[in-house]
């Protein structure tokens, strides 16, 4: 498929496109998160 045929490769593009899209979700949900846990004063 795609000339792709090492099992490996598409395992590695796999969980390269679910990292992404599980950042995407993240920053999306903590866009507007107004919390100062991290701040150093």
């Amino acid at each position: 498929m795609l000339g792709i045929d090492d099992p490996q490769i598409w395992l590695a593009y796999i969980l390269c496109f679910i990292s992404a899209i599980g950042c995407i979700i993240y920053g999306a949900l903590k866009w507007n998160d107004d919390s100062d846990d991290g701040e150093v004063n």
